[in-house]
């Protein structure tokens, strides 16, 4: 059903007069009888009578007028569901303990009133995929350097993210202040759940092929609190975890955050949206993340080259 036609004939009804419906609506007295003779001839009956005074409903047109109504109350509301502003801003993250589910409460707490839709999105394809379709605003997600992106996808490197060395009481670097990367060649790291081709994986293929570092990526990842349990009670496996999660170990593990250094190697993290997303939520993201972000490219710092 033409919606303009609808529109024009509750005009009508309310002004009774053609003439002020199309005031009203700017435009001709000629367009309105036009909308409302192809909406007579669509529905089978007469929705008026022209009288001296204006026009006047028929019994059809008066049965029509409430759910005339309704329409176009259905159309204001499917309207509003989708425009900017009014529906939450959908942001994918790796996983809900990571830094950039930090950075994305950190911006809750600074602006409440913005209602968010966090997802979790397994890889940057996936993710990146989403973006362009519509289904999210936005992803944070490692860019790597052989990767191109999308036509009208725009990125924005918004923290560099430090990775620690976590060891168990009973691993031979447990009481170091710090380790070099050189330091820790030939000791086995362990990150589980490495799939190859995703984006972390290639950040580590980088790392290992850079620094000759030994990383195993067997097994699947259970969460953080299995790994907690696997580095506490083995002497030889340690792995590298990020500066912002903050990870709770009981009593009994007694592990060891040990910053890496000369280099330190850095996980950088960047915001990626669809150019043409108006949602004004997500310009308030990227103000807050670029005022609050860590600055990048830190002197003493890795991350892969072209990154």
């Amino acid at each position: 059903m033409d919606l303009e036609a609808v529109r024009t004939f509750v005009a009508a009804a309310d002004t009774g007069r053609f003439q002020d419906a199309a005031n009203d609506l700017a435009v001709t007295q000629q367009a309105v009888s036009k909308r409302i003779a192809g909406l007579e001839r669509e529905l089978a009956v007469r929705l008026f009578t022209r009288t001296a005074r204006g026009a006047q409903l028929t019994i059809d047109g008066q049965a029509f007028l409430p759910h005339a109504r309704a329409l176009i109350q259905a159309e204001e509301r499917a309207i509003a569901s989708v425009r900017p502003g009014r529906r939450a801003l959908r942001v994918d993250v790796i996983i809900m303990r990571s830094a950039m589910s930090v950075l994305l409460r950190r911006f809750h707490e600074a602006r409440p009133e913005v209602d968010l839709d966090v997802v979790t999105l397994f890889d940057a394809d996936t993710a990146l995929a989403a973006v362009q379709t519509g289904t999210i605003d936005a992803t944070f997600r490692y860019v790597a350097p052989t990767r191109r992106l999308p036509a009208g996808i725009e990125a924005a490197r918004v923290l560099d993210e430090r990775l620690d060395l976590l060891v168990g009481p009973r691993h031979p670097l447990a009481g170091a202040r710090t380790v070099t990367l050189a330091q820790l060649v030939g000791h086995r790291i362990w990150i589980p759940g490495l799939v190859p081709g995703v984006e972390w994986a290639l950040y580590y293929d980088d790392l290992v092929a850079e620094f000759g570092l030994s990383i195993d990526g067997l097994g699947p990842h259970f969460g953080s609190d299995h790994l907690m349990d696997v580095i506490a009670e083995s002497s030889d496996v340690a792995s590298l975890v990020g500066e912002k999660p903050r990870l709770a170990w009981s009593d009994g593990h007694d592990l060891r955050r040990i910053p890496v250094v000369g280099p330190t190697p850095v996980y950088p993290h960047s915001l990626l949206w669809r150019t043409e997303n108006a949602h004004p939520a997500l310009a308030m993201l990227r103000r807050h993340l670029a005022a609050t972000g860590q600055p990048t490219g830190a002197a003493g710092s890795w991350t892969p080259a072209g990154a």
